[in-house]
């Protein structure tokens, strides 16, 4: 009689938790907007904890291994003051290194768009020149060529003349409104320094705090299995950004050293773009090739050419020698799954999404293949793992 009670009680509660999942499901498809917005309230609200909970998770093996030092200097004895000058430090260091590249690139940025504002019809009718005398063998083309450059001429200064002047004003408050987002992410961006060194002094603290409100909810299987996954999760992306960020650096030297010898203007600046943009896998190099080799070409068709095949070079050897010797196979997934997932949450999220979708997939891939693992054992279909992992995992 008891069990048969209990069944009718558990059927009660899974009948009564559909009928709310549907019920807040419903409510979220009618007032969509309404919720949206009061989801983006919410992330602007939270926003400077996003921030400091990124330095501090960025920042905390650096923490950790500068209080090992520590420690070993005091003896062990002043366990706060090693926490506190690790801490210290450690923000210090990420300040002092996101200080130097925006002081690196800022005036280089300056420098290049004045030199571009100030050279660019020079360069322009330079550039023209040179097409007409590769192409003085070729009227009919030489012909269509300057008829193209008279229209796009005409077209511009069409543009400017009813698109641009009439809406000077509204131009003007879009670049208001993009100075006051610019305060914004400022002011977020100084609580999140804040929040980030608040979260490093107290992670320990934290984290069992976090143990100890999952297992009052849990049980010890599944308390056991979540944290694993988180720790698997932690290591999954702490391993594969700092690879990606120590990759990023050798790939911006390599790229500063080559542009150097190659003669370019601004070295410095291209050197600090690919580097930056190769932190995203696979299309970030590209992404930052498009803009330097804009530049360039005003600067010189040729330069551009050599550097896009420079480019090329160096995305090879970073492909096939640097990144894979720093990173090794941190993921796990195969090209096709990291295609798939810069794709997928680049779509998603944009920038961001390119940035943490192949170990956010990972860790989802996991949980997948571990999840179909158990199901099979279950079945006691082993040997069909077995001949899975044989067949495709097996070491070459």
């Amino acid at each position: 009689m008891k069990d048969e009670n209990r069944n009718y009680l558990k059927l009660s509660l899974a009948i009564a938790g559909g009928i709310s999942i549907s019920v807040i499901l419903y409510f979220i498809i009618l007032r969509y907007s309404d919720v949206s917005d009061a989801i983006n309230l919410v992330m602007a609200i939270i926003k400077p904890f996003v921030y400091g909970a990124v330095m501090a998770y960025l920042l905390a093996p650096v923490c950790k291994s500068l209080e090992n030092t520590f420690d070993k200097l005091f003896k062990g004895k002043r366990k706060g003051l090693s926490q506190g000058l690790a801490v210290f430090c450690a923000i210090l260091a990420g300040l002092v290194i996101i200080t130097a590249i925006v002081l690196l690139i800022i005036p280089s940025l300056f420098r290049s768009i004045s030199g571009i504002i100030q050279e660019l019809p020079s360069q322009i009718e330079k550039a023209r020149r040179f097409w007409e005398e590769l192409l003085h063998k070729e009227p009919v083309i030489l012909n269509t060529f300057e008829r193209w450059t008279q229209e796009a001429a005409s077209h511009l200064q069409h543009w400017l003349s009813t698109s641009v002047l009439p809406n000077l004003q509204s131009i003007g408050l879009t670049i208001v409104d993009h100075v006051a987002g610019i305060v914004t992410v400022l002011k977020n961006l100084f609580l999140g320094v804040i929040i980030a060194i608040y979260l490093l002094m107290r992670r320990r603290q934290f984290g069992e705090q976090a143990k100890l409100c999952l297992r009052s909810i849990c049980s010890e299987r599944l308390y056991k299995l979540i944290l694993d996954e988180v720790t698997y999760a932690d290591r999954m992306f702490n391993g594969f950004f700092m690879g990606k960020l120590k990759d990023s650096v050798i790939v911006g030297f390599i790229c500063f050293i080559g542009c150097t010898l190659l003669q370019y203007e601004s070295p410095l600046l291209i050197a600090v773009i690919i580097g930056v943009t190769n932190i995203i896998p696979f299309f970030g190099p590209f992404l930052g090739a498009v803009p330097c080799a804009l530049f360039l070409v005003l600067e010189s068709p040729i330069h551009c050419l050599t550097f896009i095949g420079f480019v090329i070079i160096l995305q090879t050897l970073d492909g096939n020698v640097i990144g894979p010797k720093i990173l090794g196979d941190t993921t796990g997934l195969s090209s096709f799954w990291v295609l798939f997932s810069i794709l997928f949450f680049g779509g998603l999220w944009g920038v961001k999404g390119m940035i943490v979708g192949v170990p956010l997939f990972a860790v989802v891939y996991d949980v997948i293949r571990k999840g179909v693992y158990k199901s099979l054992r279950k079945k006691g279909e082993g040997r069909m793992i077995d001949d899975y992992t044989g067949t495709f995992h097996s070491p070459k």
